[in-house]
């Protein structure tokens, strides 16, 4: 059985964000953890945090934690502020500050060859 967290609304980039959901995919949680802590990205924060809530949704189902891998881990993307700069001589130039849906499942090793 998988479970799942997710973090709407995160004050980033999809795109950017994308970069280190896709560094996490399919590893064990307790290395995508690591490796999460030591990223140097911002949404490595954000990411980890909702990882770490999985883990918590998991746990509470009283699941083996230690065998936790991460099934899926994508990044949608939300609505976009649109703001706009003044310019030079009276002109608007906007500015998009975007939003994401961040959404991790984490899943038993080997459940899926069990499903089949």
């Amino acid at each position: 059985m998988p479970w799942k967290a997710s973090h709407r609304f995160a004050r980033m980039s999809a795109r950017k964000a994308r970069l280190v959901a896709d560094m996490i995919r399919g590893l064990d949680v307790q290395e995508a953890l690591n490796i999460l802590k030591f990223s140097p990205h911002r949404a490595a924060v954000m990411i980890s945090k909702v990882l770490t809530s999985a883990v918590a949704n998991a746990n509470e189902d009283e699941a083996d934690v230690e065998s936790l891998m991460v099934a899926e881990a994508r990044v949608d993307e939300g609505p976009t502020m649109k703001r706009f700069r003044p310019k030079d001589r009276g002109r608007a130039h906007p500015i998009a500050k975007r939003f994401s849906h961040i959404i991790v499942v984490v899943d038993q090793e080997g459940s899926a060859e069990r499903d089949q």
